[in-house]
């Protein structure tokens, strides 16, 4: 299992349409693929339980991935993060 850490800085933080870039995401891949903040987690291919975790401006979240193409996905996301400007690498 791999995982990196981020900051979200999107001033409205993970609302409607970057959460469905992340999905999006996410789904391309075979791993399975989580999004950890405020002390819970969710299925990173589900609009549903990543819009339940509320991420605000500010907060810390954790992607992990585990599975045969858990880095390729790590990297893709890390991409949507940086280049939408939802959040930067801690």
């Amino acid at each position: 299992m791999l995982e990196k850490s981020f900051e979200i800085i999107e001033t409205s933080g993970i609302h409607a349409r970057p959460a469905t870039q992340l999905v999006n995401k996410a789904g391309q891949f075979n791993s399975e693929i989580k999004i950890h903040a405020n002390e819970k987690a969710a299925n990173l291919k589900s609009i549903m339980g990543v819009m339940s975790l509320g991420i605000s401006h500010g907060a810390e979240i954790t992607i992990s991935a585990e599975g045969d193409d858990e880095e390729e996905a790590l990297i893709a996301i890390e991409e949507v993060m940086v280049s939408e400007g939802l959040g930067k690498l801690r």
